[in-house]
């Protein structure tokens, strides 16, 4: 098992990874699709596309994305479980992929077994925001202001099930805390929601609230990485006043079971020579997401880690799939 911070630990000198020959050589002649489980245009969808881009010249092939949006990323998860083990289909999961083993009552593959991981491609951080006129300054305050009054402070969750809500969870769990879900349709109406002052609170990706940080429209309480972010030195960690928490969404690349060794190691070097290259590291940024591009057997341990990490805080919250 590994700590959860050897995600972040990707091997040295990524940039001047050599690919020999047989690196490069083609895994059959049709193109390698990369399913993901999220609608067009969303952060998911659009990290893939950067990759697929900068995967085909390292793989000499055709890389192209489809999406199979539904039920939590579990359909293109099944495509990708059924589909044969020649490397020319792909999954890019993100931490649902962990979540749903028990959020879900049951499952038509099994997370670990019907997959070859292959890399974490990144994480993405989140940040807990206020709405202005919440008299609160961090994450202390927030804390004993919701002690003292049970029930009447509330969360915007953008989706039932996601990393967020468990973000939320997590910090409902550890802290002792009663806070009131409020669920949305997605994350944009819940940020809308929250600027109106319709909503208190919520755990939000990083790329989502950025601008409204800065133009001091909502209130920065806390990041969910273990340390504070290099792009919000002044905002403390949640860990500062809850140890032991952390929550980051991640963002990582699946082969099916029994995919040869070589054809899988092929896959996982181009991918990670691929989060080397400036236009995936720009969108990265753009995203609010950090590189990582770590072996397959470390992302296949991250993996197995991070499904008794979620049970418990799934069972906590009570959700059900919407």
């Amino acid at each position: 098992m590994i700590n959860r911070r050897d995600i972040l630990i990707a091997p040295p000198a990524l940039a001047a990874l050599a690919f020999a020959a047989g690196a490069r050589a083609q895994i059959g002649n049709a193109p390698v699709r990369i399913l993901v489980g999220a609608p067009a245009g969303g952060s998911t969808d659009t990290l893939a596309r950067s990759l697929a881009v900068s995967m085909g010249p390292a793989l000499g092939r055709t890389v192209i994305v489809e999406n199979k949006p539904g039920a939590g990323g579990n359909i293109a998860a099944d495509a990708v479980a059924k589909a044969a083990p020649d490397g020319n289909t792909l999954l890019l999961s993100f931490t649902s992929h962990a979540i749903n083993a028990t959020l879900y009552p049951t499952l038509p593959f099994d997370p670990v077994k019907d997959f070859t991981a292959l890399t974490c491609v990144a994480t993405s951080p989140s940040i807990l925001v206020a709405s202005p006129s919440l008299p609160v300054k961090d994450v202390r305050e927030l804390i004993a202001l919701a002690k003292a009054k049970p029930g009447q402070l509330n969360f915007a969750i953008g989706a039932v099930g996601s990393s967020l809500h468990m973000a939320g969870e997590a910090f409902k769990m550890q802290s002792g805390v009663d806070i009131v879900n409020i669920p949305y349709k997605g994350t944009a109406p819940a940020v809308q929601d929250l600027l109106a002052g319709q909503v208190q609170l919520m755990f939000a990706a990083v790329g989502n609230v950025k601008a409204h940080i800065q133009a001091g429209k909502l209130k920065a309480l806390g990041v969910t990485t273990a340390r504070r972010l290099p792009a919000f030195p002044d905002v403390p960690a949640i860990a500062e006043a809850l140890p032991g928490y952390e929550s980051s969404a991640w963002f990582g690349l699946f082969g099916p079971a029994r995919l040869p060794a070589d054809v899988a190691r092929k896959l996982s070097d181009a991918a990670r020579h691929a989060l080397q290259q400036p236009d995936m590291l720009k969108r990265l940024e753009t995203e609010g997401a950090i590189p990582v591009g770590n072996s397959p057997e470390q992302f296949s341990a991250f993996v197995q880690s991070e499904i008794p990490r979620w049970a418990k805080v799934v069972k906590f919250s009570g959700a059900k799939p919407e």
